[in-house]
């Protein structure tokens, strides 16, 4: 990590302590973790402080670690089934009683200081809530607006305090949102034309569920190990 982020994660650890915990990092950028209800008080602080000036919100997404860092791709045979855990629909509008793993929706939130010449990301979990809620940001970050909506949209992730959450990339009517990892690859509804009644028409998807990606397990000397140790 250059002298300047390691400068700058000093302040931060005097600033906020035990708020804030460190993501490690390969690539020597700062990420932190803290819980959602912190989340708006160390916006504003890391927005409005001189030691900071992150006055610019670069970016927010959501992320489903459902089954991460789970290979499917560890198999010692080759078969006809491949990368197919979204091709099986499942329930996508789970049951009002359901719990969701604290640990699996999360929303990032990249921050830039033009003044300072800082990058800053901050990683904000939803916990077991369904739906998934996390504060809004937009009443310190302007660009929240859109950003939040699409997170909204793609992962159904509420943002409490969002004047205006609403979809922005589906259309209308659509259920579901579909970068959730239990969402089915072919989706739910089609839409045509109907020229009877003069208008879109929804009907159920009549794509057949396949795997796209078909395991392929190569093993002759080009993946030997001992030529991979002599390189």
């Amino acid at each position: 990590m250059k002298p300047r982020y390691e400068a700058l994660a000093q302040r931060i650890s005097a600033r906020f302590g035990d708020s804030l915990s460190p993501v490690e990092s390969i690539c020597g950028e700062l990420t932190y973790e803290l819980d959602k209800q912190d989340l708006p008080g160390v916006a504003r602080a890391l927005r409005n402080e001189d030691d900071f000036g992150f006055e610019m919100l670069m970016d927010a997404c959501g992320v489903d670690y459902l089954a991460y860092g789970q290979s499917e791709w560890q198999t010692e045979e080759a078969t006809s089934s491949g990368f197919s855990r979204a091709s099986i629909p499942k329930n996508i509008v789970p049951d009002a009683d359901e719990k969701f793993d604290g640990r699996r929706f999360a929303v990032v939130y990249h921050l830039l200081s033009v003044s300072r010449n800082y990058r800053l990301r901050l990683r904000v979990f939803t916990g077991p809530d369904n739906p998934p809620i996390v504060p809004s940001v937009i009443e310190i970050w302007n660009a929240a607006n859109w950003y939040e909506r699409e997170v909204f949209d793609m992962f159904g992730i509420l943002f409490e305090g969002h004047p205006d959450l609403r979809r922005i990339l589906t259309d209308y009517g659509f259920i579901g949102h579909p970068f959730r990892k239990d969402f089915p690859l072919i989706g739910n509804v089609e839409v045509r034309y109907d020229l009877e009644r003069g208008r879109v028409a929804y009907q159920p998807v009549s794509i057949e569920p396949r795997t796209l990606v078909p395991r392929v397990i190569r093993d002759d000397n080009r993946y030997s190990g001992q030529l991979k140790d002599e390189q």
